[in-house]
């Protein structure tokens, strides 16, 4: 289905409509995860760097913020856009956005990266396309113009 510039809907068949997506979001929550790891401010921006590395991202900067008497938030923006987190130490919890845009950056990579640096027993995540246009209408440009 798919509106036109009248505002009417044009019903199309599957193959006459797909889709390309500008970016990808992953969000993910890590269960079971180490209570010290998720509470040090500095493995888990140094595992969240690495993270963003191991996904062929771009480091454009970073911000991570101690909680007293617990937890840690933080984001890495990247050229392709952001790896953020939000720990819960005292539950063993962390909520993560992973969200890249282009082709180049794999979102899938920096997850079991941090899966595995913070000791997850088990998480959940799911991936939501952002920015999908019909592949006729197409007119993305590099994400790494002139870093």
């Amino acid at each position: 289905m798919m509106e036109n510039r009248s505002g009417f809907i044009k019903f199309c068949r599957m193959e006459e409509y797909r889709m390309k997506a500008l970016g990808r979001h992953v969000l993910v929550e890590m269960y079971g995860c180490d209570q010290l790891i998720l509470n040090d401010r500095e493995s888990v921006r140094n595992s969240m760097l690495k993270a963003a590395r191991q996904s062929g991202a771009t480091i454009m900067g970073d911000s991570f913020h101690d909680f007293m008497p617990h937890g840690i938030s933080g984001v890495v923006v990247i050229a392709e856009s952001h790896l953020s987190i939000h720990t819960w130490p005292e539950y063993g919890f962390a909520a993560l956005d992973l969200f890249t845009c282009g082709d180049e950056v794999d979102p899938w990579q920096a997850f079991e990266h941090l899966r595995e640096a913070f000791k997850a027993d088990h998480s959940s995540q799911i991936e939501i396309k952002r920015g999908q246009f019909p592949l006729e209408k197409d007119t993305r440009r590099p994400y790494k113009p002139d870093i």
